[in-house]
C-alpha cells in the first residue's frame, strides 16, 4: 500500500507478497538506510514493531506484526556489496538479531561518524538541523508502537526518519576522508556490527544492578529477592520493570528492610498505589532475603585490579597527557582516541615495538597505524 502527501511518498510492506515485490529493487541498491521502532517503554519483552528502509526513489515501512517471516530480508543485511546506514546502530543491531536473526555486514553508523568528527551534538535531529536545516517531527518518539492500529501520521513519522540518512552518510564520509579518519570509523563500525543482545542466564539479578556493589551481604540478599519479585510482576503485567518499581526505591528497601506494610506507608518507600498493589509481596520478599543463612548470603564479585608496579601511573600519566593534547588538536572527545582502560593496558605491557603494541587487548588497527610510533616513543622515555 502506498501512502503519499504532496511532499512525501512511502510504501507500507505488510504482506509476504509485497515483501517479495520490493526485494529486487532493494538488492540492486548500493546502500540501504535503516531504522526501527520498538516498544521497550511499554512491554516486558521488547520487540521490533516497525522497520524503516530507504533506497533510491523508494521509502518503505515494514510491519513485522503482519508478516509471518522476514527471512527474505536476511541476505540483504548480509550482503557485503550493500552498505547499511544506521544512526546510532547499537540498539538496532541487537534488536534485529534478537527478533529476526539478522546479521549485518558493511555497516556505516552516521552517529559514530559524527563523534569521530568531533560533533557536540550527535542525535539525528540535531545533526540534520545543523547539516541540512531539516527539523524532524518528534511528536511520536515515545509512543507505543505495538499498539495497533497505527495512525497514518505515526507511520509517516517513522518513514521520514531514514529519508536523509544516505545524504548525511555521503557528507560525513567525505569529511572523514578529508581528515584521514574514514578507516577509523569503518573499523569501529565493523566491530559494532557484531554486537549481540544479552543472553538470558541464571546469574543473580543484582550483578547487573547499579549500586549493588555498595551493599553488605544481607542487603544484597534482600535486593535479590526484590529484583526477582519485580521481574515476576512485570512479566505477569507485561510491563517494563521500571514501571513496576524504580531501582532507586528497590535500593532503599534493600538498605532499610521494612518489616510491615505499615512501615512502607510511614516512610513512603513506594507510592500509595504501589503499596496497595505490591506491599505485602514486598514485605514477603524482604523477609525471605532476611531468612537466608549467613553462610549462604550472596557475595558481590570484586574485580581484582591489575597488579601495577610503581612506574605504571607515570606511564599512564604520560600517555594521557599526549592523548589529551592530540584530542584538542583533532577536536575530538579524548576517550574516542584512547580510553582509560586501553591506556592502562598499554602502560602495563609497555610494548617496545609495533608487534607487541598490536598484542595489547582492545587496541584497534587504526590506533596502532596512526599513533603507534608516538606511543612507543612516549613509553621509551618512561621507566
Amino acid at each position: 500500500m502506498f501512502i503519499e502527501n504532496p511532499e512525501f511518498r512511502f510504501r507500507i510492506i505488510d504482506t509476504e507478497q509485497s515483501l517479495q515485490e520490493i526485494l529486487p529493487q532493494l538488492e540492486k541498491s548500493s546502500y540501504l538506510s535503516v531504522d526501527l521502532e520498538a516498544d521497550s517503554m511499554f512491554n516486558f519483552r521488547e520487540k521490533v514493531c516497525l522497520i524503516q528502509l530507504a533506497v533510491p526513489k523508494m521509502n518503505l515501512v515494514v510491519d513485522p506484526f503482519k508478516i509471518n517471516s522476514l527471512e527474505p530480508l536476511k541476505p540483504l543485511f548480509l550482503n557485503q556489496e550493500i552498505q547499511k546506514i544506521f544512526h546510532g546502530a547499537d540498539y538496532d543491531i541487537r534488536s534485529l538479531y534478537r527478533d529476526f536473526g539478522f546479521e549485518i555486514n558493511n555497516l556505516f553508523d552516521t552517529e559514530m561518524a559524527c563523534r569521530f568528527l568531533g560533533a557536540n551534538e550527535t542525535g539525528l535531529d540535531a545533526v540534520l538541523r545543523e547539516r541540512f536545516d531539516i527539523h524532524l517531527d518528534k511528536r511520536f518518539q515515545r509512543k507505543d508502537w505495538s499498539d495497533r492500529p497505527l495512525s497514518e501520521e505515526m507511520v509517516e513519522y517513522a518513514a521520514r526518519d531514514v529519508v536523509h540518512l544516505h545524504a548525511l552518510a555521503g557528507l560525513l564520509q567525505d569529511e572523514l576522508r578529508q581528515k584521514g579518519r574514514y578507516d577509523w570509523v569503518v573499523e569501529e563500525c565493523g566491530i559494532l556490527s557484531k554486537v549481540r543482545p544479552a543472553t538470558t542466564n541464571t546469574e543473580a539479578l543484582f550483578l547487573k544492578f547499579k549500586g549493588a556493589g555498595r551493599l553488605d551481604r544481607r542487603s544484597l540478599s534482600v535486593l535479590e529477592q526484590l529484583l526477582q519479585l519485580r521481574i515476576r510482576i512485570a512479566e505477569k503485567k507485561n510491563r517494563p520493570v521500571f514501571k513496576i518499581m524504580s531501582s532507586r526505591d528497590l535500593l532503599r528497601l534493600a538498605n532499610e528492610k521494612p518489616k510491615t506494610v505499615t512501615d512502607l506507608q510511614k516512610k513512603d518507600f513506594l507510592s500509595d498505589r504501589q503499596t496497595s498493589m505490591y506491599g505485602e509481596w514486598v514485605i514477603a520478599a524482604v523477609q525471605k532475603g532476611m531468612e537466608v543463612s549467613e553462610k549462604d548470603l550472596p557475595v558481590y564479585p570484586r574485580k581484582k585490579a591489575p597488579v601495577m608496579g610503581p612506574e605504571i601511573p607515570g606511564r599512564i600519566k604520560a600517555i594521557k597527557k599526549w592523548r589529551d593534547q592530540l584530542a584538542e588538536e583533532l577536536h575530538m572527545d579524548p576517550a574516542m582516541l584512547f580510553n582509560r582502560a586501553l591506556m592502562t593496558a598499554i602502560a602495563i605491557k609497555r610494548p617496545d615495538n609495533m608487534k607487541s603494541l598490536g598484542e595489547v587487548d582492545g587496541i584497534r588497527n587504526w590506533q596502532k597505524k596512526e599513533f603507534g610510533k608516538e606511543i612507543l616513543k612516549i613509553l621509551s622515555h618512561q621507566r
